[in-house]
């Protein structure tokens, strides 16, 4: 699933290229979770709209809203208006960033996800590895006025990816498909009242963006949140968090095979550190998964 993952979102950003040359940006991340959210609802329901297994508390319903408000909507928000004003490359050393974002926050707040050295290693070798695929344009400056603020914008994003997937952790006995269902719908509200109010209302669209966006909420949108979803509750956030090692990579591919992009030639190097770094950080959840029986 981890790996499903890092090839979705690594190819959604090729995808969004196209949308946003018939939408704006926040109505097409308006879009995208709309549709995402009527879909997941309409699964949701034809199993029976179950949710928690057993009567909840509030701190548990308030928790389940910062959830919502922090796994799509707040980072889609803050990345489609923080890209207008820094380089592609600082936005995939963000992203990157969740990792280690998460790995503090695992530790103080999460049973069973201690922070270790052999951890924290294999962490920061993985996003050495993401800095060198995506080399100096991570560092440039835009020389926007707004650089410093689009920044903040970014790195804001991977904090609220990296905090929501801990408290989705610690969440009691829940429906992955009703907890997907549920986040995406809080997302969505949020989303759609801020592409309201600060782009007017929805704008037209032809048919050819119309399909990318159904397709945005179908797969990378409403397919990948539920992955995300059942990652998170087996695995735990830490080993979820790897999945942002591999969206730079698959991006860089991706955009070399199917825009013609060039590919850097630090591909290989980078991409090596990147597995050494996975697998010292998760030598033992790698171990229990190849372990025969």
């Amino acid at each position: 699933m981890v790996g499903a993952l890092g090839l979705i979102w690594g190819a959604t950003f090729t995808v969004i290229e196209l949308a946003l040359e018939g939408i704006t940006p926040f109505w097409l991340a308006a879009a995208r979770i709309g549709f995402a959210t009527l879909l997941m609802i309409a699964f949701w329901g034809y199993r029976g709209f179950k949710l928690f297994a057993e009567p909840v508390e509030k701190p548990d319903i308030f928790r389940l809203i910062v959830i919502g408000a922090l796994s799509s909507a707040m980072p889609f928000m803050l990345l489609s208006w923080g890209q207008q004003f820094v380089t592609s490359g600082f936005a995939g050393v963000s992203m990157a960033g969740v990792a280690l974002i998460v790995l503090p926050l695992a530790h103080f707040l999460v049973p069973g996800e201690r922070l270790t050295l052999r951890k924290t290693f294999g962490f920061v070798v993985g996003f050495i590895g993401v800095v060198i695929l995506i080399g100096g344009q991570a560092f440039e400056t835009t020389g926007e006025y707004l650089e410093p603020l689009g920044r903040l914008a970014c790195l804001s994003a991977a904090g609220c990816y990296a905090l929501s997937s801990v408290q989705m952790r610690l969440l009691p006995d829940v429906d992955s498909i009703g907890l997907n269902a549920v986040t995406l719908l809080i997302g969505a509200v949020i989303v759609i009242a801020a592409a309201w109010t600060v782009e007017g209302p929805p704008p037209e669209v032809d048919r050819n963006t119309l399909y990318i966006l159904l397709f945005m909420g179908l797969v990378p949108t409403a397919g990948a949140s539920l992955l995300r979803v059942l990652v998170i509750r087996t695995a735990g956030p830490v080993f979820m968090s790897l999945v942002n090692y591999q969206v730079p990579v698959w991006s860089v591919v991706l955009g070399g095979l199917i825009l013609s992009e060039p590919l850097p030639p630090s591909l290989l190097s980078a991409l090596a550190l990147i597995l050494c770094g996975v697998g010292v950080s998760q030598y033992g959840a790698l171990r229990r998964l190849f372990r025969r029986r």
